[in-house]
């Protein structure tokens, strides 16, 4: 089973080089081992890195990502890669979260998603983006993304 799951993966197991952009990032899946279950996977990504689109600056933020799978899951080391890719990446908070949450709906179908990027502030003020594709899903459990409301974040 697992062979079957795991074929046609490039990054898993094999060395692999962070992507110039994320345009270029591979993002890779599997096909979801339980698809007759509904239940929640979470990616954090406490370290995320974009550079300000006009100062070069490099901006930081904290990602919780949320899905319930539909007929796949993100492979987790393409994403790793592919969220790296973002260091050198010129784009505003708002377009970066988005960015991230219109690839995976575009890669993997889930049946819900949402992420919550929570920046840590540049110039006093802190921004954070909330999307989701929908509707919370009934009969799953979605626990709070445990990051507090900015106050020094630590």
């Amino acid at each position: 089973m697992a062979e079957i799951i795991y074929s046609g993966l490039t990054q898993l197991g094999a060395a692999a080089t962070i992507a110039a952009s994320p345009d270029a990032a591979i993002l890779e899946k599997v096909s979801n081992p339980e698809p007759s279950m509904r239940y929640l996977v979470r990616f954090t990504a406490p370290e995320f890195t974009a550079l300000c689109p006009l100062t070069g600056q490099p901006d930081f933020a904290h990602l919780v990502i949320d899905y319930v799978p539909g007929p796949f899951l993100v492979e987790s080391k393409s994403l790793k890669l592919y969220l790296a890719s973002f260091r050198n990446h010129g784009g505003f908070h708002e377009a970066c979260t988005l960015a991230i949450a219109k690839r995976l709906v575009a890669e993997i179908a889930p049946e819900w998603l949402r992420i919550g990027g929570y920046w840590y502030p540049r110039g006093g003020i802190p921004i954070d983006i909330f999307y989701q594709t929908g509707a919370e899903p009934e009969g799953v459990w979605l626990p709070d993304q445990g990051v507090a409301p900015y106050r020094g974040r630590g």
